[in-house]
């Protein structure tokens, strides 16, 4: 996913501008996906900026890897979330492009990344502010039950994998 989130150019209405500038972001599900963006943005800047005589310049930064779970371990440990916060609370989502720092954990070990939810009891989705918003709310109940999942998910998973 390509997201322009920022143009700036020029100085007046009337004045065509020598710059413009423009600030986004990237999201993919996988490395592969998210180099054969990279290269395709700027092979569109530049070839729109040479069809009008002029130049581009194309700066991607990547601030975080893609926050990848991995299959067979959300596989296994899926019945101790199912266990914790009981099975109609847990939903299997598809891949979403958040952008984590936990993507360099799991850029090393398999990892498992999951939602704890912190809507405010008796609201929903359409009456609360999103994240990174300045009305932003979080229920902190909730935590009791990420620090039981997390507990848990921790045992389960030594469990599984003690050697006998």
């Amino acid at each position: 996913m390509v997201t322009v989130g920022q143009i700036s150019a020029g100085v007046r209405n009337n004045i065509i501008p020598e710059e413009l500038e423009m600030k986004g972001t990237i999201r993919t599900l996988n490395n592969d996906d998210q180099k054969m963006i990279h290269a395709k943005v700027n092979l569109i800047a530049t070839n729109i900026a040479e069809s009008a005589g002029a130049t581009a310049e194309v700066n991607i930064t990547s601030k975080t890897l893609v926050t990848y779970n991995d299959p067979s371990l959300t596989e296994k440990m899926l019945p101790t979330l199912e266990e914790v916060a009981g099975k109609n609370n847990v939903n299997l989502a598809p891949a979403t492009t958040g952008a984590e720092d936990f993507s360099y954990y799991q850029d090393k070990i398999p990892g498992l990344y999951f939602f704890l939810g912190g809507m405010p009891k008796g609201k929903t989705a359409a009456e609360t502010a999103g994240h990174h918003t300045p009305d932003f709310y979080i229920d902190e109940g909730g935590f009791v039950l990420g620090m039981k999942a997390m507990a848990n998910l921790a045992l389960d998973y030594m469990e599984m994998n003690a050697k006998k």
